[in-house]
């Protein structure tokens, strides 16, 4: 099992490209539901702020877990293609991705550095993952 995370930022995507990914508190559920659908992803969790979209997932192979979060992403909103969302996302596995998310906790990756905001959104994300249990063994651990 590997934890990866997918996503896009202030630093990589324009807004109205993070608008038409953000999902709305009322569809997180659904969303998360979905996204644990896909084969082989066994976890998930869903930070979904104005100046970011991340996906955090714990995935049976990161090559096919990459492309089943990319999907759904892609999936999230219909008229944009993979193709154009592509150029604009990051990926990190494993060590990487978890320092990902503390950098991102700590406002290290936010637009202004020290703002406490992140921080309550991460954990109403994992709130949100628990509660309808997208989160799992691993992501519990982070």
């Amino acid at each position: 099992m590997h934890v990866i995370v997918v996503g896009l930022s202030h630093k990589t995507a324009p807004v109205e490209i993070r608008e038409k990914l953000a999902v709305p508190e009322s569809r997180l559920r659904e969303a998360l539901s979905r996204l644990c659908a896909y084969p082989g992803v066994r976890e998930g969790l869903l930070l979904s702020t104005c100046n970011r979209v991340e996906v955090y997932a714990v995935v049976e192979e990161l090559e096919t877990g990459y492309g089943r979060v990319q999907e759904f992403l892609a999936d999230t909103h219909l008229s944009l293609s993979s193709e154009h969302l592509t150029p604009h996302l990051y990926w990190h596995a494993g060590d990487r991705a978890i320092g990902h998310l503390f950098r991102v906790a700590s406002s290290l990756d936010s637009m202004i550095v020290g703002e406490s905001q992140i921080l309550g959104q991460i954990k109403d994300a994992f709130e949100v993952a628990l509660t309808h249990k997208a989160s799992g063994l691993l992501l519990n651990k982070i």
